[in-house]
């Protein structure tokens, strides 16, 4: 397993729990958002980690195909969170320091994830 691989599905677990802190907070999410908006947010951040963790245990000799898939699942769903966090800050739920960080922290996963792909790729 490589360092960056461990490193990317341990900020995976950091931003799911994050994400799950910040959602569950009834006072900055009212809970007329409940349904719509944070368990989508919720759910995204835990597929982040989940596809991470498969993609990492999916043999790349054997399963390179899916393997990839899993990362680029991984991806798309940063690329969902990030847009919910966006919208999360336009409907003045959160401010913008809390979505400076917690877009960075999906970013951050996001570009490490592609880098991992593009490795897998050309081996």
């Amino acid at each position: 397993m490589a360092e960056t691989e461990l490193k990317v599905i341990l900020k995976a677990k950091d931003l799911a729990e994050h994400t799950l802190r910040v959602t569950s907070n009834c006072n900055r999410y009212p809970k007329k958002y409940r349904f719509s908006l944070v368990d989508k947010m919720q759910i995204k951040s835990l597929n982040i980690y989940e596809s991470l963790m498969e993609a990492n245990r999916t043999d790349l000799t054997d399963y390179k195909r899916e393997r990839l898939e899993l990362q680029t699942c991984a991806i798309t769903y940063c690329d969902e969170l990030l847009f919910y966090i966006e919208l999360s800050y336009k409907l003045n739920i959160i401010n913008d320091k809390s979505m400076e960080y917690w877009s960075k922290m999906v970013s951050d996963i996001k570009h490490m994830t592609i880098a991992w792909r593009s490795k897998d790729r050309q081996r």
